[in-house]
């Protein structure tokens, strides 16, 4: 006889939420966690997006969702009033008004065992990586794991680092920045690190890790500059992939609709989920300076 599953409360929804993605993950400086919601509500419909801005939180409404899960907490930075005219409080509004909470999962996702850096690793078809600092542990299914942001993998077989790149874009959404790449692209790496998001804070650690490339979002002029230039002189890696912020995260959430949907059917609960199809990078469009020549470290 098969248990018909029941629809959860947003309450039930935040504590399998809590056992995939662990609020006690997340960095200090984070805001992770529920920003508006009725626990006792009833939660049928899940989205997830990257970021809470207008576009996803219509989408959100549109398509009948209970609860938008975003990677980005909508108060990170706080704010001390939220009137309709400021676009934070006319977010909160908007989602209160049309009975849909809002959940953020930001470095506690970043950092979890299946969160944004091990998509991303997955992604490339590394099924193998470890946590590139490991300051922390998620018990999961009985087995307790070394986590934190960023991870290190091996490919199969090493490739050159312009098939990498293409390999990279060919699983991104599409964005006007597309990927920026420092190092010979006809060079052979196998040895890979990534950090969802904003990453030049990693450096030493994926010097540490003997990676042969670091692919990563919002890398700045002077430590990127920096760094390259020091691996110049130490036999030229780890070489650089800079793709847009959003596009490094958004990877991660088909795999996390897909575990939070296993997860509360496991516990008798049934839900539907979506991944939104706005696409929150701000960027628009690109116009070429013209073509670079690179330098010797860079030419092919």
């Amino acid at each position: 006889m098969t248990t018909e599953l029941k629809t959860p409360t947003l309450a039930d929804v935040m504590d399998a939420f809590e056992h995939l993605y662990p609020a006690n993950l997340q960095e200090d400086w984070d805001a992770s966690g529920l920003v508006v919601g009725r626990l006792s509500a009833p939660v049928r419909t899940v989205s997830f997006a990257v970021d809470a801005i207008q576009a996803t939180v219509h989408e959100a409404i549109v398509l009948s969702s209970d609860l938008l899960i975003t990677h980005h907490p909508l108060l990170l930075r706080g704010a001390k009033f939220l009137p309709d005219t400021d676009y934070k409080g006319n977010i909160i509004h908007t989602l209160i008004e049309n009975k849909c909470a809002l959940l953020g999962a930001h470095t506690n996702a970043d950092s979890a065992v299946d969160g944004v850096n091990s998509a991303l690793m997955l992604a490339l078809g590394i099924t193998e990586s470890t946590s590139l600092d490991g300051d922390k542990t998620q018990t999961i299914d009985g087995a307790t794991h070394s986590v934190g942001i960023g991870r290190v993998g091996e490919l199969s077989e090493p490739i050159t680092l312009k098939e990498l790149a293409e390999k990279l874009a060919s699983v991104l959404p599409a964005t006007a920045g597309g990927l920026r790449v420092a190092g010979n692209p006809a060079d052979r790496v196998q040895t890979i690190a990534v950090c969802g998001g904003s990453g030049d804070s990693l450096f030493s650690l994926v010097k540490k890790a003997n990676a042969d490339v670091f692919i990563t979002a919002d890398l700045r002029h002077h430590p990127a500059s920096e760094l390259r230039e020091q691996a110049l002189i130490e036999g030229g890696k780890p070489y650089l992939i800079d793709c847009s912020h959003f596009a490094s995260e958004w990877v991660w959430l088909n795999t996390g609709a897909q575990k939070l949907k296993e997860e509360l059917a496991a516990r008798g609960f049934a839900i539907e989920t979506q991944v939104l199809t706005t696409n929150s990078d701000p960027w628009d469009f690109r116009v070429s300076t013209g073509e670079c020549a690179g330098s010797a470290s860079t030419a092919s």
